[in-house]
């Protein structure tokens, strides 16, 4: 009987890569790095080799790990050599700068030092209580637009240093609001544990609100672009959003009836989650080919999502947007077409309060969809 392969053994902190046995399409589970050896923190994933278990690994230690990341992991076979030649380099990078760090005094600590030890604290120590992966990519993504503080010493870092980062961020009102909670939970942590000589965070503000906080639509020169290039995975999502008025967080809980042509439910208000909207026969092709081929209509996590569609509309040459921006531009081509207020509220999931029910009190399916067909889609081909 042929003896199953052995891997590198994985050090201590790195994570465990965990076979599972014979007869399972993806026998090998892979989890996370826990300093209670007699608890198993649960698998991140189940993959079908040890090789793409490893990568997980390794991004998650990088902090660029997303739900879902094995799915786009594609290995070349033929390649094992110089893939075990990488492995073993980067276990031994990884097995030198653990027991360098262990052995420096705190004060050399850089910022990404730092923010290793706050994460680990917060999401993955044997204390740390649940948290949801959209929270761990805001975390992951609010350390990624602090680069420029990634390499110096955290105990040397001053309120100008962690203002300008927050000032010079070109990113929308939201993010900055990430990044100015991350930096206040990282100095928190480092106050408790003496990393720190004072609370520099504390003092942050963001001085100016931007027109992203309050939404601007894409433009019909914008919206052309995106019906240009409607095979494109993520723009095929900002379409949906665009014109059903749905939250990039609604997508995947929302419920889809393709015969009926409707999507149901959708969160924040009583309002929207017992509201239906009329698939737009414009974005219809498009819902139906992704519930066929995928089952749901985002395929990664929010957080994910936002980079692959700032990058995709750099690429597009369309001027930054956030995804709420597509709520923004459902509303503006409601209005435009001439969608009764009562019923851009309905279909928006907004509060009826202010509407006089006995007017507008009874709307069917049919009459929501006679008012969502008003929008016109002349780019749509």
């Amino acid at each position: 009987m042929a003896k199953r392969k052995k891997y590198p053994k994985l050090p201590n902190g790195f994570g465990t890569i965990r076979y599972l046995g014979k007869g399972r399409r993806k026998p090998y589970a892979v989890h996370p790095p826990t300093n209670d050896l007699s608890k198993r923190q649960p698998a991140l994933c189940y993959v079908n080799d040890w090789y793409t278990g490893f990568t997980v690994l390794n991004a998650y230690k990088a902090g660029t790990y997303y739900d879902g990341m094995e799915k786009d992991i594609k290995l070349d076979s033929d390649d094992v050599g110089n893939i075990n030649e990488t492995i073993n380099r980067i276990l031994n990078d990884y097995s030198q700068l653990t027991q360098k760090i262990s052995g420096r005094e705190d004060k050399e600590l850089t910022f990404k030092e730092v923010y290793e030890k706050f994460y680990y604290d917060k999401y993955d120590s044997p204390k740390s209580r649940k948290y949801s992966s959209q929270s761990r990519d805001s975390t992951r993504a609010a350390y990624k637009n602090c680069a420029a503080l990634h390499d110096r010493i955290f105990r040397n870092l001053r309120y100008d240093d962690l203002q300008n980062i927050v000032d010079t961020c070109p990113l929308a009102y939201s993010s900055l609001e990430l990044i100015v909670t991350l930096l206040k939970q990282m100095y928190k942590f480092a106050e408790m544990r003496e990393l720190c000589d004072k609370d520099y965070a504390k003092f942050l503000i963001i001085k100016e609100a931007t027109k992203d906080e309050h939404g601007e639509p894409f433009t019909d020169d914008e919206l052309k672009i995106l019906w240009k290039n409607k095979n494109n995975d993520v723009v095929q999502v900002l379409l949906i959003m665009c014109y059903s008025g749905h939250r990039i967080g609604e997508l995947n809980t929302i419920c889809i009836n393709l015969d009926k042509k409707v999507f149901i439910g959708g969160n924040k208000t009583e309002a929207g989650k017992n509201k239906i909207v009329p698939i737009h026969h414009a974005i219809l092709p498009i819902v139906e080919e992704r519930i066929n081929k995928y089952g749901k209509l985002l395929l990664i996590s929010t957080g994910s999502f936002r980079f692959e569609m700032y990058d995709t509309l750099d690429k597009l040459n369309i001027k930054k947007h956030t995804p709420h921006d597509c709520r923004h531009t459902f509303s503006m081509l409601a209005e435009k077409y001439g969608i009764n207020l009562a019923d851009r509220k309905r279909l928006l999931g907004h509060s009826m309060q202010d509407i006089t029910e006995g007017v507008y009190g009874h709307r069917n399916i049919n009459d929501l969809r006679r008012e969502i067909e008003r929008i016109e889609t002349p780019f749509c081909d």
